[in-house]
């Protein structure tokens, strides 16, 4: 059960990791509809910080911990970048959760990305913009760890069985003074 990744580190040069970080930031545009998740653990409701958005190719429907969203349309520059990532990925996408991180204060725990309405076995292409982060990997069966750190302008490429194998986090670390943009690309049923 080797971890099926591809990473690429300078997957876009500096001066475009600046543009689509400016171009999706929420501080600096109105391009894309950011919204805080609200979740319920053990049965209250809470208002997460990072803020999340959802576009496709068409109005998908995507539900994850219990929240539902309906995709929206992107544009020309967002679908330029899908472009991008599709022919190094060998893999076309139709969707893309995006997260925006402020700081080392928000992360994600272990989970997998294999809700039913992606397609199985499908890739997910992830890019990091901004902040230099620690991804962790952790096999189901055997519990080994594996860690890399995503670099501003990284894509990784979560391959095959990846996601029924290996549950992965973004840990949280006093260190990350600065935001982080992430996209994942998917492909839905």
């Amino acid at each position: 059960m080797k971890l099926d990744i591809e990473y690429i580190n300078s997957f876009l040069s500096v001066e475009n990791s600046k543009y689509f970080f400016e171009y999706f930031d929420i501080n600096n545009n109105n391009n894309i509809n950011w919204q805080n998740d609200v979740v319920k653990i053990f049965g209250k409701e809470i208002i997460t910080k990072r803020k999340t958005a959802w576009y496709g190719d068409e109005e998908f429907d995507y539900t994850y911990s219990g929240i539902n969203r309906k995709a929206i349309i992107w544009d020309k520059t967002f679908g330029a970048l899908k472009e991008k990532i599709e022919l190094t990925a060998n893999q076309k996408f139709n969707s893309c959760l995006l997260n925006y991180y402020f700081d080392g204060d928000d992360g994600m725990g272990w989970h997998k990305d294999n809700e039913k309405s992606i397609k199985k076995y499908s890739s997910i292409a992830s890019l990091s913009l901004g902040a230099i982060r620690k991804f962790s990997f952790k096999n189901i069966q055997t519990s080994e760890k594996q860690d890399l750190i995503l670099e501003n302008g990284s894509l990784l490429i979560m391959k095959n069985k990846t996601q029924e194998e290996w549950l992965h986090s973004l840990p949280k670390s006093k260190k990350v003074l600065k935001p982080r943009i992430n996209l994942t690309f998917r492909l839905m049923n």
